[in-house]
């Protein structure tokens, strides 16, 4: 119980921590990368027009960012690097989609964006390609 209570914490145990929470938000968001992957023609003529690039160049991002960044995370390859399209698709899904409720319809997109911010700030953790190749 006392270890339970104790704030200390191992450099395994942060390691671990890391890898959880790089899987976690990786695995959930491929699969809606994924799918927005294989059915890439249904979602082009209705998604969002960001920026004005048009509905398929910002589907082609979401998609890049969703898909093939959390597979980097995953991987724990350049995470912190992949963390920043997915901190940005994020974003424009809470801010612009779901016009700012963090609450409610934003929530889910808010706490994925709180998991890469995570990630950004603290990096992959030492189970990652990124620490084995000395990164």
């Amino acid at each position: 119980m006392k270890k339970l209570l104790s704030t200390k914490y191992s450099a395994g145990a942060f390691s671990t921590a890391m890898l959880v929470l790089r899987l976690g938000v990786g695995v959930l968001m491929l699969m809606h990368g994924y799918d927005k992957l294989i059915h890439f023609a249904n979602y082009q003529k209705d998604f969002m027009n960001f920026l004005g690039i048009g509905s398929t160049m910002s589907l082609a991002l979401v998609v890049f960012a969703e898909f093939f960044c959390s597979l980097f995370l995953i991987l724990g390859l350049f995470t912190r690097l992949a963390t920043i399209p997915l901190i940005i698709a994020t974003c424009v899904m809470i801010f612009i989609q779901h016009n700012g409720a963090v609450f409610g319809k934003g929530e889910h997109a808010t706490l994925y964006l709180i998991g890469y911010l995570v990630l950004l700030l603290v990096g992959p953790g030492k189970a990652s390609l990124d620490s084995m190749m000395g990164k």
